[in-house]
């Protein structure tokens, strides 16, 4: 599992330091601060690949740039630090064939999905090359085309031959529905236990075809309404939850298979990194996300033991209140991201929150892990300012007293709380007669 991460001098501060959870980690803060590239840098610590760019410091730093990093491996703990190297333009490494951290999934947020396979992937016998072994495998990064359509590659030793590292969504749903063997099972499980509600269960309809020029067998989804829609035609957020759910089925099973042709038993540790889980779904089903991932890889494995852990960005207020029954401080954490001014200086800053049960997703907003003054329009926020602020002086006008009520009336309900500490605040002043009828 991944235990610690240390940034210096590369990304958006100039010092960062995030000790990880066991079970659940969620990180969280507002746009451009660093979560997504957090992820990145995850990957890389626990793969020494890269799923998109390379992280590389500012040009012209005169600063050491360093990336450290410690995780645990099935047998032992491993903690390495790596320094930016300028001439190379790489990150320095220890020679030697790295540990192994288990299975690392990668979710990003525009569709794309990268696996490390500790099977499959992992460094050969050059122990004196380390991780810039000729023969070192590639993580399997795939683009979201490639999710469904299929993952190629040249051969590296003859350029005339194609490799095929993977079918895609559409080949392998029918492939695995006609066989109807244990990756189908496996499937339905995955796309049942991701559902968003008990009411509205995920299931794979018949096979179609879409197209006179398309000739796959497309795989379809149950919709609630009794129709089966080609999963290519299905809304965003079902097309997202059905790439996952295929995704950690393919994964799994090309591991077992690659374990049983290596002698080996399957891998006992997952890592699942996530960019904005919520991504695409609605309310009801963000409730239910995290929880469901968090029992979907062991039910996939049918072994209780896997221990699973996740890093996830989310930007849900929703999903942090879904998790106050189940969050537990000794194996789970959550992360905010934060801009503050220190000398006069703008700075990023990650901290820890200290957790504690916030109540409904409107008092999230309104906590400081999301810094809303209230959730509600920007109108409604203002206006309400503007009423506290009226309410709090000890002889109110009555003409302030009225552009203030106009602000609340068009921009709140008439049912609002909030109407009547003011109404009563109205009577005590005079500004309004016992009687009135309003808002």
């Amino acid at each position: 599992m991944l235990r610690q991460l240390s940034l210096a001098h590369v990304g958006p501060t100039k010092q960062l330091e995030i000790d990880l959870s066991p079970r659940v980690n969620l990180i969280t803060g507002d746009n451009g601060l660093g979560k997504s590239f957090l992820l990145d840098i995850a990957w890389w610590a626990l793969t020494r690949t890269w799923a998109h760019y390379p992280a590389r410091p500012a040009s012209g730093s005169r600063d050491k740039s360093i990336i450290s990093f410690a995780f645990d491996s099935q047998t032992k703990s491993i903690a390495h630090p790596s320094e930016f190297d300028w001439k190379s333009q790489t990150w320095t490494s220890k020679k030697g064939r790295p540990a192994s951290p288990g299975m690392v999934l990668y979710a990003q947020v525009d569709g794309s999905f990268s696996v490390w396979d500790p099977a499959r992937n992992y460094w050969k016998q050059h122990q004196d090359k380390g991780i810039d072994a000729p023969n070192r495998p590639d993580a399997y990064l795939f683009r979201a085309s490639e999710v469904w359509d299929g993952l190629e590659r040249k051969n590296p030793n003859d350029a005339t031959r194609t490799e095929v590292l993977c079918n895609g969504l559409i080949r392998d749903w029918a492939l695995w529905q006609n066989k109807n063997g244990k990756a189908f099972a496996q499937l339905c499980r995955a796309l049942d236990t991701l559902s968003p509600g008990e009411t509205e269960r995920l299931a794979p309809g018949e096979l179609t075809r879409i197209s006179l020029d398309d000739v796959r067998d497309m795989p379809t989804v149950k919709m609630p309404y009794g129709k089966d829609v080609a999963i290519v035609h299905a809304s965003a957020a079902i097309r997202r939850i059905a790439a996952l759910s295929y995704l950690l089925v393919w994964a799994w099973q090309e591991h077992v298979r690659a374990s049983q042709l290596l002698n080996q038993k399957p891998t006992k540790q997952i890592i699942f990194l996530i960019d904005e889980i919520e991504a695409h779904l609605h309310p009801a089903w963000q409730r239910q996300i995290l929880r469901s991932l968090m029992k979907v890889m062991s039910a996939l494995a049918d072994n209780d033991k896997i221990s699973v852990q996740i890093v996830a960005v989310t930007h849900s207020p929703m999903l942090l209140a879904s998790m106050e029954p189940v969050f537990d401080p000794s194996q789970d954490s959550l992360w905010v991201f934060d801009l503050v001014t220190q000398n006069g200086k703008k700075d990023v800053v990650l901290q820890r929150d200290n957790w504690h049960r916030r109540g409904d997703a409107s008092a999230w907003l309104r906590s400081d892990v999301f810094d809303l003054g209230e959730a509600r329009s920007l109108e409604a926020q203002r206006a309400l300012a503007d009423a506290r602020t009226l309410m709090a002086q000890p002889d109110p006008q009555k003409q302030a007293f009225e552009q203030v009520y106009e602000a609340l009336r068009c921009s709140m309900p008439g049912d609002d709380p909030f109407w009547v500490d003011w109404r009563a605040f109205g009577w005590r002043h005079g500004l309004i007669q016992a009687e009135t009828k309003r808002p």
